[in-house]
């Protein structure tokens, strides 16, 4: 019995170390001034989480119910804001090309807004990122 509850112990100690670890790593992240001010303006006193991703800043967070993203470059210019939608938001070509070509279910889909106005959907399915225009026609599949 008390090899037990010393596994158990130590199995709950591993996984809340190894979460806390991770959770570091995204707050670790050094934003420019720039970059969280731009932020801040277009999102005051919004909670978000910071990525560096090859030299630009994604920041994921939620604003005004909704999960969203936005990715600035080094000067804080805006280059795309990502929002979350539901799968029945999509353009009906986009479930019928996923279906077409059995991609799989949809697990996520989001409407992706980049700095020149052009629109993007993106739905998640088993195989990666299946990225279609705003008119519905398939792009690319991004493996995962």
């Amino acid at each position: 019995m008390k090899n037990l509850l010393l596994t158990i112990s130590l199995v709950c100690v591993s996984v809340f170390c190894y979460s806390q670890e991770k959770k570091e790593k995204k707050e670790n992240v050094e934003v420019p001034s720039v970059v969280e001010k731009a932020f801040q303006r277009a999102y005051p006193n919004t909670k978000a989480e910071w990525e560096n991703e090859d030299g630009k800043f994604e920041v994921s967070f939620k604003y005004k119910d909704q999960k969203m993203s936005v990715v600035y470059n080094a000067e804080g210019i805006l280059e795309e804001k990502e929002t979350e939608i539901r799968a029945a938001q999509l353009p009906a070509s986009v479930s019928s090309y996923i279906a077409k070509n059995k991609l799989g279910k949809i697990k996520e889909a989001a409407k992706i807004t980049k700095s020149d106005g052009t629109i993007l959907y993106e739905a998640e399915v088993a195989r990666g990122d299946a990225l279609f225009d705003s008119k519905g026609s398939f792009i690319k599949l991004q493996k995962d």
